[in-house]
């Protein structure tokens, strides 16, 4: 069948888009997280096996859950220890009242909830939520947190031993809650974003299912906490990072801030960013707490949106708040992206001193920076070698042909270069 491959494709599109939905909606009903990801795996082998040749059905989602529930009665019944399970699944047909679900009521948000709770080290609270909720997998997740993939296989395994031990319930019991576990609700929805944005291997260079629903939530959590500056300042991150997706990839090509067709922002998207960093910055002029991560970071997306030419664009006021920021949250990515501010102020030589004391070579940005600073310099052989390492440190296909673009322009300028003649 000629169309089989893209058909293929486009079922495994589909249960990657509704895999949140699914999993979190299996999770409320039966309250096992190993029972409702294997089930959710299931359904996708089932819509391998049936979708092909009666095609994608018009409700993918609903059909994935559906399928879901199924495989989940089945194996319960399956089990020898059935009977409060068994009870469970029978909810689904019957008419006894659910457990409650506390003050969330959105599924995925409230399955957020569930794995971040204070029980669990933060870092598998957030490698747990992204395996769950955003259907990352193992490898994708370690990439994220550069660490081993057996290292974050063993986080992720023991964080769910943990809820099934200690008995977590799935719901949210009130306010306090809420609140205690925000920080990490809102990492979580931050990275779910960033891993969308930032993909790594794979054909689509820009994960838009993990995008859209890092804003969803977000919208979610600002309804949920309408007056709190950092969950604010989070859904104006992603809105002003989002609002430049259709500018950043060119012929199969990433494409760099500075070059980026302006046009093709959404300006809808940046004006809703805007108001939001507005509203932050009104809160915290009116006596409320000072600004956090998310909306520091979201004030220097707003100075970058708010040039129509990157030549206008105000490095001091950026640079200024990358010092508010680095001294909320000191990590050396934060220092990187200083130095790149510090690099159109002071000059390339004064950031590469910067760059060059950071503890990141294991992070492809540090070498994409390096690479750029030392091509602005005229250190050709440097910048090469940099190049390099940051396109072997990257799976993004975007980037990689970006990066390789690169290199290759600084072997031109170094082919066109005057050569002293040969000495007899």
């Amino acid at each position: 069948m000629t169309h089989e491959p893209l058909l293929l494709a486009e079922v495994e599109r589909a249960y990657r888009e509704e895999h949140g939905r699914v999993v979190a909606a299996l999770t409320r009903r039966f309250g096992d997280l190993d029972l409702a990801e294997d089930a959710a795996s299931e359904a996708l082998v089932a819509a391998l096996e049936q979708w092909p040749t009666g095609g994608i059905p018009p409700n993918p989602g609903g059909w994935l859950t559906t399928t879901a529930m199924h495989r989940a009665i089945d194996r319960i019944r399956r089990e020898s220890h059935r009977d409060a399970k068994h009870q469970a699944a029978l909810m689904i047909t019957d008419d006894t009242p659910h457990a409650p679900t506390g003050v969330v009521e959105d599924d995925r948000l409230r399955l957020m909830f569930t794995c971040c709770h204070p029980a669990l080290p933060a870092e598998a609270r957030v490698a747990l939520t992204l395996r769950m909720l955003g259907g990352l997998t193992v490898a994708e997740i370690a990439r994220a947190f550069l660490v081993p993939e057996t290292t974050m296989a063993r986080r992720i395994t023991r964080a769910k031993g943990k809820i099934k031990a200690a008995n977590i319930p799935f719901r949210i019991p009130d306010e306090t809650a809420v609140a205690q576990r925000l920080g990490a609700v809102l990492d979580v929805v931050h990275l779910v974003f960033n891993e969308g944005y930032l993909a790594g291997a794979g054909d689509d260079p820009i994960r838009a299912d993990l995008t859209t629903e890092g804003i969803r939530l977000g919208r979610l959590m600002r309804v949920l906490l309408p007056e709190d500056g950092e969950v604010a300042g989070l859904l104006a991150l992603m809105l002003l990072i989002d609002a430049r997706r259709d500018a950043r990839v060119a012929r199969g090509a990433l494409v760099t801030l500075d070059q980026q067709d302006r046009a093709a922002w959404d300006r809808e998207q940046i004006a809703e960013g805007h108001a939001l960093v507005r509203e932050c910055l009104q809160r915290v002029a009116a006596g409320g707490a000072a600004p956090g991560q998310f909306q520091l970071m979201a004030a220097i997306n707003a100075v970058h949106t708010d040039a129509a030419d990157p030549r206008n664009t105000d490095w001091g006021q950026i640079a200024a708040l990358y010092d508010q920021l680095y001294a909320v949250t000191p990590t050396p990515v934060v220092a990187l992206n200083r130095a790149v501010a510090i690099a159109e102020l002071d000059g390339p030589d004064v950031a590469l001193a910067i760059v060059d004391r950071l503890d990141l070579d294991g992070y492809h940005a540090w070498h994409v920076t390096r690479a750029d600073l030392l091509r602005r310099l005229g250190r050709s052989a440097d910048a090469r070698a940099a190049y390099d390492a940051a396109i072997a440190a990257t799976e993004n296909p975007a980037e990689r042909a970006y990066l390789a673009r690169r290199r290759a322009e600084l072997e031109e300028v170094d082919d066109s270069a005057p050569r002293e003649p040969e000495r007899p």
